[in-house]
């Protein structure tokens, strides 16, 4: 015991000067902990973090997996929300939850679904904070299979900074449920803007729900992963390309019913949601298979932050992120490079439960990045996050940490502590 101690006395005086030991409450590194080389706004904000899972029902949904010769016939489609919000922590609780998640795959015998748990740092149905609201709101989307704890680093992160963070277990696209592929392709903008729609609703002052007056949805950022990037650079503003319509059509049966997000029609015509104020698109999908176009990518207009692996090995970098960063010239646009990392940029860092032995390759590089700490790449995420979404939604003056030399090679950008490697960011004007 008195080594223990010792040992907190000893980190308490030396931690890596300019951060603070934010948790030593626990001797257990959490998922999005700061690292004692975490870059400036890693670190967590002034508020503490409650959670609340809240299910919803978005009906008269074209249900595209049961469309048989062209005719699509409709459903009440389920989506289940996790909200992260600033909370008035009771004396004598501590700011802690368990996450229930799952590895494998849906209907694959060879990745069967494997529950496990990990914690998070906010707790389970706290009181929310009500001085300071509404609170802006951020939208995040996962992967194609993933859920909506595939980033609690991030969600977390940023309800401690002042924001009400709500992330969609999208129906069909999830480690359970999993499903054809034309699901996610068709559902995932109606998801996001369903979601907007009903936290707007949800928030209105007079709502029975406990959101009521704590969030601004005329004041959000939409992020999505992957499939989820593909999904918001959609909401966005970019509209689908020819070639996909005619590629979702023959994939299921005759549907033409991605028409309704592709370039040209009535709902891009029309522009973005005016309530989206900006975008962060980690590694979206779809350039390198003829999803986007240059016609379509002219529609994103709003404010964006691409991230990506310079070697992504499933939306591709060079003809895929990196096109697409190139192709939105409308936006005004950064792009920040993981050097050598792939696909898995986004996602929490790999839990004890995907590396224990016998547990499939395939789960634990679900998560990992073979070049790089993942718990690094989560602080970057959280720092340039912080950065990008506070200067367009909350007008903070974050542009020092933006306007940096393309590459990081002398270990010096704002905000980062020295000998940082590995990084280059692209900036872009319309």
């Amino acid at each position: 015991m008195l080594n223990r101690r010792l040992l907190f006395l000893f980190l308490l005086c030396f931690v890596w000067p300019g951060t603070t030991l934010l948790y030593a409450q626990s001797d257990a590194f959490i998922t999005g902990d700061a690292l004692p080389d975490a870059p400036e706004l890693a670190l967590r904000g002034a508020y503490k973090v409650g959670v609340r899972t809240l299910k919803l029902t978005n009906p008269g949904q074209l249900d595209i997996l049961k469309a048989k010769d062209g005719v699509v016939p409709t459903y009440d489609r389920p989506l289940t929300l996790e909200v992260w919000y600033p909370a008035q922590i009771p004396q004598g609780q501590t700011e802690r939850t368990v996450y229930d998640q799952v590895m494998g795959q849906a209907n694959n015998p060879q990745r069967p679904i494997i529950p496990y748990t990990f914690e998070g740092r906010a707790l389970r149905d706290a009181e929310p904070v009500r001085e300071g609201t509404p609170f802006p709101l951020v939208i995040v989307s996962h992967g194609y299979p993933g859920t909506r704890y595939l980033m609690t680093y991030l969600t977390e992160n940023l309800a401690s900074k002042g924001y009400v963070v709500v992330a969609i277990d999208h129906t069909e696209s999830t480690y359970r449920d999993m499903a054809n592929f034309s699901s996610t392709l068709l559902n995932r903008p109606f998801d996001d803007l369903f979601v907007l729609n009903e936290m707007a609703r949800l928030s209105t002052k007079g709502s029975n729900s406990f959101l009521a007056g704590l969030s601004d949805a005329n004041n959000t950022a939409i992020i999505g992963y992957s499939m989820g990037g593909y999904g918001v650079v959609n909401v966005g503003g970019a509209g689908y390309s020819a070639q996909a319509v005619a590629f979702f059509k023959q994939a299921t049966g005759g549907s033409d019913a991605l028409k309704l997000r592709a370039a040209g029609s009535p709902a891009m015509a029309a522009g973005p949601d005016p309530r989206i104020k900006a975008v962060v698109a980690f590694a979206p999908w779809g350039m390198e298979r003829g999803i986007w176009d240059a016609e379509g990518l002219k529609g994103l207009r709003l404010p964006t932050l691409f991230i990506a692996g310079e070697k992504d090995d499933v939306s591709g970098y060079e003809k895929g992120v990196k096109a697409i960063f190139d192709g939105t010239v409308n936006a005004d646009r950064y792009m920040l490079s993981y050097i050598n990392a792939r696909h898995n940029v986004a996602p929490n860092a790999p839990t004890a439960a995907v590396m224990k032995p016998g547990v499939s390759w395939n789960e634990y590089m679900h998560y990992a990045e073979p070049g790089w700490n993942e718990r690094r790449i989560n602080n970057i995420n959280q720092h340039f996050v912080t950065a990008f979404i506070g200067m367009h939604l909350k007008g903070q003056d974050n542009r020092k940490y933006f306007d940096v030399p393309e590459k990081i090679t002398d270990g010096v950008w704002p905000g980062f502590k020295p000998r940082a490697v590995g990084l280059e960011m692209r900036h872009q004007k319309p």
